[in-house]
């Protein structure tokens, strides 16, 4: 299963573009900050984590202030000729 949710703040917004198929498309970057437990220790976590909405997330989140917090939920692959890996969001809710 490819499956992630990722609570994130917005921390850059490319401009809107298209697709070849017309779809709106946004890439952004999210940063995360929490802390969890591994192998028995707290452990600060920090990722700053490459993204691509389309559709019609992509013209929402292009609405989106820049520092918002949401959930973000989606899935993870490679773009072509590439070994990184970007987060694909297919939905995003504010956090309460």
């Amino acid at each position: 299963m490819n499956h992630i949710v990722l609570n994130a703040c917005i921390a850059e917004v490319s401009a809107l573009r298209y697709t070849p198929a017309g779809l709106p498309a946004l890439d952004l970057r999210l940063e995360h900050e929490s802390d969890i437990e591994e192998a028995g220790q707290q452990r600060q976590v920090k990722a700053s984590v490459k993204t691509v909405a389309v559709g019609n997330l992509a013209a929402q989140l292009a609405q989106q202030p820049l520092g918002s917090v949401w959930q973000f939920t989606g899935f993870l692959a490679s773009p072509r000729n590439s070994k990184n890996v970007v987060l694909h969001i297919q939905n995003f809710q504010q956090i309460s």
